[in-house]
C-alpha cells in the first residue's frame, strides 16, 4: 500500500531524491499538491528509502532535509483518565440502587441472554463491578493501558478500540459457553489494551527489521501480564483471553494501516462512535 514519504518539496528536491531512489532500484512515485510535491513510495521500503535519501543528505553538506510525513504523536492524551472516570460513576450509580443483582441480571454479560439478542450487555457489562477491589483493579488497569493506546493511536480511534475489544471479548466468551455463565467488569477491555499496545509493538520491531526475535517480546509479555494478573481465583479468564486476542487483532490492524486513522476527522468520529455504543447500550 502506497505511502507518502515526504511533503512540500520543490521540483529541484523531487528529481534529485528520485534519482537516488531509482539508483538502487526503489520504486517511488511523485505527485504536486498545492503546497508543493510529494513523493509516495510502498509500505514495504519506507524505510528503505527513508534511509537512503538521509544518507545522501549526510553525504552532501549544505542540502536541508525534507519534511518526513508521520503519524502524529498523541504523548498529552487523558483517555485512560476519562475511561476511569466513566467506570467509576457507573459503579456508583448502580450502587445506590437497592438490587444490585437485579442490575447484574438485567445487564451482565450473561451468555444465554446475548446469543438471544441482547448484545447490549457486551457493553454495559463492562461498566459493573461486583465490589470496590474489583472496581479499583479495572481502574488502575484501564487508566494504565488506556492511556497507552490512547497515546499510540489517539483519543477517538483508541477509545473506540478498547470498546471494542470488551465488546468482541464479552460477545466471544458467551458464544463459548452458550449458558449458564455471567460476568461483569472492565478486565475483558482492560486486556485488550495490552494486546492492542503489544501487537503495535511488536509490528513496529518487525517492520524495523533488526533483531526480529525481539519483536516477539510485547506479544510474550503480554502474556504473561495475561497470565499473572488475569488469572485470579475469581476471574473470568476466557473473557480476559478473547479480549487480549481481540486487542491483538485491532492493534495490528491498526499498526498496518495507522496513516488512515490520523485524520482529525476520524478521531472525531470515533468519539462520537463511541459515546452512541455506550448510550444505546444502557437505553
Amino acid at each position: 500500500m502506497p505511502e507518502q514519504l515526504y511533503e512540500h518539496l520543490t521540483q529541484n528536491q523531487v528529481n534529485t531524491y528520485g534519482l537516488v531512489l531509482s539508483s538502487q532500484g526503489v520504486p517511488y512515485f511523485a505527485a504536486k499538491s498545492a503546497q508543493g510535491w510529494e513523493i509516495w513510495v510502498e509500505e514495504s521500503v519506507r524505510d528503505q528509502a527513508y534511509n537512503l535519501i538521509t544518507q545522501y543528505i549526510a553525504e552532501n553538506q549544505g542540502i536541508k532535509a525534507p519534511e518526513t510525513h508521520e503519524a502524529p504523536e498523541y504523548n498529552k492524551t487523558k483517555i485512560g483518565v476519562w475511561m476511569s472516570l466513566l467506570i467509576i460513576g457507573c459503579h456508583l450509580r448502580s450502587n445506590m440502587h437497592a438490587q444490585f443483582d437485579s442490575i447484574v441480571r438485567e445487564y451482565g454479560a450473561s451468555a444465554s441472554a446475548i446469543l438471544d439478542g441482547e448484545i447490549y450487555r457486551t457493553v454495559t457489562a463492562l461498566m459493573l463491578h461486583s465490589d470496590y477491589m474489583h472496581l479499583a483493579g479495572n481502574v488502575a488497569g484501564i487508566f494504565i493501558f488506556g492511556t497507552a493506546v490512547g497515546s499510540i493511536a489517539g483519543p477517538g480511534v483508541g477509545s473506540l478500540m478498547v470498546l471494542s475489544t470488551g465488546i468482541l471479548g464479552n460477545y466471544a466468551n458467551a458464544v463459548l459457553f452458550q449458558y449458564g455463565h455471567i460476568s461483569v467488569g472492565a478486565s475483558t477491555a482492560v486486556f485488550g489494551a495490552i494486546g492492542i499496545t503489544a501487537a503495535y509493538q511488536f509490528h513496529a520491531k518487525i517492520k524495523a527489521g533488526k533483531q526480529r526475535m525481539k519483536a516477539w517480546l510485547p506479544l510474550a509479555s503480554g502474556l504473561a501480564l495475561l497470565a499473572f494478573l488475569g488469572a485470579g481465583k475469581r476471574a473470568d479468564l476466557t473473557a480476559h483471553l478473547f479480549g487480549f486476542i481481540a486487542g491483538i487483532g485491532l492493534g495490528l490492524i491498526y499498526a498496518l494501516f495507522r496513516y488512515h486513522f490520523q485524520q482529525k476527522s476520524v478521531q472525531i468520529g470515533s468519539m462520537a462512535a463511541c459515546v452512541i455504543i455506550l448510550v444505546l447500550a444502557w437505553l
